[in-house]
């Protein structure tokens, strides 16, 4: 252990494209369980708890702030802090913000930065390297990770080792270089000057704040604006509107491009888990490189990723090669598994041409719960409504829209009006047009209910909220 508390930084960020269509904009990867029992970002912080780091300050938006917070809660962490953007301002904002945030709390404190959405099978290698940085860091330098590259990569930025020779040990870095094409990132790795740009970095919180002084003033100083107009809502902290006035920029071409630092070679299979290849590379194969995950199997199939996103969906392959087949309940990908870069392009393009699977799942995610559309019609919408033990929708009215509720499972509270009573399983309830409502599961088991919508509009937005605990009136 270290003479400085360790608190690690995670950033929550992500626009879900990578991973289409298990990962999207409304849930990215590093809230999804790819392989693994625990999600992308509870892994993070498991991997943190291993290394003997204090609590975790999380960096996110508005969109993700319940379910960073559900996910955190089911790990039963103790002492963390959320932190909302307002808006999405690259990685310079978000280490700067984080960093101010701690110094108040702790000016001694060491910041350990890390994405939300990487993946590393060992653990013990990370806490290895954790303790070489620190070290440096200790001594107010400025650290980031390099991976030992496997094989050339366009897909990865890359660092320049000042003297390769130098083994695992903390060393001086020369220079970073941006994404390069594929002979030049094979001449880069066949030198062993080089590793890939884990986007891991350390630091005192005093040394980054100085950083950030000389090398990104603008940055710094709508962040203090920012945190001067921040406020408590519920459990997290939101800062205020001058963080949208922060230049848009990543934190190593903010500061660690202009700055003289260490980096510590890491060892770990470390992945970003970029593409649908890489989530192969990192699943287990049989002899002939078949992978498979979830309800998925292969028959005379090489080289190839089966995978089903969804309960319930079986995928098939037969005589499959160098394919990646990924199916969840409303989208299927097939691709090249050499040219699965491309699907965030290609998710662009759905996006642009108004395909409601570019960026939504069926299944939406809210503060007590999920529901999820199962029929959809010109006036009428099928959903079904799953509401977590003291879970409480808003008190709330629709313009254009009644509603039919039948519980399936658990008992509702149900408020219509001035009348409140319970609505238990088999049962119903009728929610005129116009009629002031709200749904509770004041139970110990989770409450399953079918709505039946009916109306001449059934838009999300079709809410008149009066009530909220979760403070979305």
């Amino acid at each position: 252990m270290t003479s400085h508390t360790i608190r690690p930084v995670i950033l929550c960020g992500g626009n879900g494209k990578r991973l289409w269509p298990v990962s999207r904009k409304s849930m990215p990867k590093q809230f999804a369980r790819i392989g693994s029992d625990m999600t992308m970002l509870q892994e993070t912080i498991q991997r943190f708890e291993d290394a003997g780091c204090a609590a975790p300050l999380l960096m996110t938006g508005e969109d993700y702030r319940f379910t960073v917070a559900a996910q955190v809660e089911e790990m039963s962490v103790e002492d963390h802090k959320i932190v909302i953007e307002p808006d999405v301002r690259n990685t310079g904002p978000a280490i700067c913000a984080a960093a101010e945030i701690l110094y108040k709390e702790d000016p001694d404190a060491l910041m350990l930065v890390t994405p939300a959405d990487h993946r590393m099978a060992n653990s013990l290698e990370f806490a290895s390297a954790v303790a070489k940085a620190a070290d440096k860091a200790r001594d107010g330098e400025i650290v980031t990770f390099g991976i030992r590259p496997t094989q050339p990569e366009t897909g990865y930025g890359y660092i320049q080792l000042e003297d390769a020779a130098n083994g695992d040990d903390a060393q001086p870095y020369r220079r970073f270089v941006e994404k390069p094409d594929l002979e030049t990132a094979q001449e880069m790795v066949e030198s062993g000057e080089f590793l890939w740009n884990s986007g891991i970095f350390m630091f005192s919180v005093a040394t980054i704040r100085e950083a950030f002084t000389k090398k990104a003033p603008e940055i710094r100083g709508a962040v203090r604006r920012a945190l001067r107009e921040a406020q408590s809502d519920l459990d997290f902290l939101r800062l205020g509107g001058s963080f949208n006035t922060a230049p848009d920029v990543a934190f190593d071409y903010a500061v660690m491009e202009k700055s003289a630092g260490w980096v510590v070679p890491l060892e770990a299979r470390w992945s970003d888990l970029g593409s649908w290849r890489s989530v192969w590379e990192e699943t287990g194969r049989d002899e002939k490189g078949l992978a498979t995950s979830g309800s998925a199997r292969g028959f005379d199939c090489e080289d190839t990723l089966l995978f089903s996103g969804s309960e319930g969906i079986e995928v098939v392959g037969v005589g499959l090669k160098n394919i990646a087949a990924v199916a969840t309940q409303d989208a299927v990908l097939i691709a090249d598994l050499d040219n699965t870069q491309a699907v965030s392009q290609v998710v662009t393009t759905l996006k642009a041409e108004k395909v409601k699977q570019a960026e939504e799942f069926a299944r939406h995610a809210r503060p007590w719960g999920h529901y999820e559309t199962l029929s959809l019609g010109d006036r009428f919408q099928v959903k079904s409504i799953v509401v977590k033990p003291d879970g409480k929708l808003s008190l709330q009215s629709h313009v254009h829209r009644a509603e039919h509720w039948v519980v399936v499972e658990g008992t509702a509270t149900v408020t219509i009006g001035e009348d409140r009573k319970l609505v238990g399983e088999n049962q119903s309830v009728y929610i005129p047009l116009g009629e002031v409502h709200r749904l509770e599961n004041t139970g110990k088991v989770p409450l399953q209910l079918i709505e039946v919508q009916t109306g001449a509009y059934l838009g999300e937005d079709d809410i008149v909220r009066y009530e909220d605990v979760y403070e979305r009136a």
